[in-house]
């Protein structure tokens, strides 16, 4: 059987479970057999690289570099990322052309001893490399100490039962996706916000290639499109990467469009939230609005993070 597309992934168990579900999507759409799609399995940088926090190291385009390359070379037709790990500004050679219906948005925090931040022991460890986690944790619970985790979700959870920590979060989406929905306790979005894109999934194409985007189209999740680039439409205008602090998150009912933001100091000592409704043509102008907001209100420690 001829191959029809290829499709370009990261090989973690977590990305293989999105780029089944995309090839699952394109087939049921298409009336495509499976064997129709190749998925072609890339080595990126950030999944080489385990030692050190991501900010440290070159931040997200260490996850997307490599199937950059591999689209622009004609290795593959499409690429498939968790939207919260692309970087804000891509190529303009490159477009997103679709994403998969959103999943669970919120955090999990998984602890032997506690099902909330709240009830962690006094001092104790939070597992994380992600910024915007440990200041959100931190804001609630000043005396946790952070520890960097990288690594898979199954590298994380074996961090945790080693004793490196007494706790570590994860996103539910990721959880849920690998069969893990009984893993941790849901943190309410009131009280952590999350990352910008999460538990989205995007499929990235060249944009050139007209026949591919129109293919893809096929299986877009227009409310989960919409809300996801309202969303990196907030960390664009806030100058944001990977080591500033901060969450976002667009929700639409009807016509209108709510988006909730935060930006906060590595520490938590300092958090500026901000909100706004509007109709949801008018998402991007809100997002924009809502960013100058939140640096106008900020201190100049705070600022310094997102104008540097």
């Amino acid at each position: 059987m001829d191959i029809r597309l290829r499709l370009g992934t990261r090989g973690s168990p977590l990305a293989l479970a999105q780029a089944n579900m995309t090839a699952a999507a394109l087939c049921a759409a298409h009336g495509w057999h499976r064997d129709e799609i190749e998925i072609v399995v890339i080595k990126t940088t950030g999944d080489k690289v385990q030692d050190r926090p991501l900010a440290e190291i070159g931040g997200k385009a260490l996850w997307t570099k490599e199937l950059e390359a591999a689209l622009h070379d004609g290795r593959i037709d499409f690429a498939v990322h968790s939207m919260k790990d692309v970087e804000t500004w891509r190529p303009e050679s490159l477009v997103l052309a679709a994403m998969l219906p959103r999943a669970d948005v919120r955090d999990r925090i998984v602890a032997p001893e506690a099902g909330s931040i709240g009830s962690l022991p006094k001092n104790a460890r939070l597992g994380t490399s992600s910024p915007r986690r440990a200041a959100q944790a931190r804001a609630i619970r000043p005396d946790l100490a952070i520890v960097p985790f990288r690594g898979n979700v199954d590298t994380r959870l074996a961090k945790l039962a080693a004793g490196e920590a007494e706790a570590t979060m994860l996103a539910a989406a990721g959880l849920d996706r690998l069969g893990r929905a009984d893993v941790g306790s849901a943190v309410p979005i009131d009280e952590m916000l999350p990352a910008p894109a999460q538990g989205a999934v995007g499929i990235e194409t060249r944009a050139a290639a007209a026949d591919t985007r129109a293919l893809l189209a096929a299986i877009d999740h227009t409310p989960t499109s919409t809300a996801v680039h309202v969303e990196r439409a907030l960390l664009a205008a806030l100058g944001g990467t990977c080591h500033t602090p901060l969450a976002a998150l667009a929700e639409l009912d009807g016509g209108s469009l709510r988006l909730r933001a935060e930006i906060l100091l590595p520490d938590g000592s300092e958090c500026r939230s901000g909100e706004r409704r509007c109709a949801i043509a008018d998402g991007q102008a809100a997002a924009r609005d809502l960013a100058a907001e939140l640096l106008g209100a900020a201190s100049p420690a705070l600022k310094a993070m997102f104008t540097a």
